[in-house]
């Protein structure tokens, strides 16, 4: 009787999850479009005081996109009262409209990766999850990958797609 050979094991190629490599936190946005002055101008007096006496403790652990979607003149530093409230209690904070989100966790976490362990190696970068992993992670992760991998795929290790191998 011959023995089994998984050969997709043998192959020696890596696999890349981002399911596995960015965080699935709970996302939530705060909008400081409430917090305008009849919705045009921020009142600092008013503005501090709304900062110390909301609850920040409902975004713990949870990336926060915090954005003004109105257009209004909102100066720099009412963000940043808001990011040196929260910034403790969350996984992230960003000034983004919660429609770029995503991306910006994306690149953080791509961003962290130990490249170096890729060097010379064949990678498949998964393409199939239980969750949507927006276009951005997986253009950020090849073009991370690309000036050290020895070729990069897409999909499974038993059913990928070339992406790029180097010459």
């Amino acid at each position: 009787m011959s023995e089994i050979v998984n050969r997709v094991e043998a192959s020696g190629i890596i696999t890349l999850d981002l399911e596995e490599l960015i965080p699935d936190n709970t996302q939530s946005y705060i909008d400081i479009k409430d917090q305008l002055f009849q919705g045009l101008i921020l009142k600092e007096k008013d503005f501090r005081a709304w900062v110390k006496e909301h609850d920040w403790s409902q975004y713990q652990n949870h990336d926060v996109a915090v954005y003004c979607s109105v257009d209004a003149v909102v100066p720099t530093w009412a963000y940043m009262l808001i990011a040196t409230a929260i910034s403790p209690i969350t996984s992230s904070v960003y000034f983004t409209k919660p429609e770029n989100l995503n991306a910006l966790i994306a690149e953080r976490a791509i961003a962290n990766i130990g490249i170096s362990n890729y060097e010379d190696c064949r990678v498949v970068i998964k393409g199939c999850g239980n969750r949507e992993i927006s276009n951005h992670a997986y253009v950020m992760l090849t073009s991370k990958l690309i000036p050290i991998a020895k070729s990069v795929m897409f999909g499974e290790p038993c059913s990928t797609v070339p992406v790029y191998k180097r010459k």
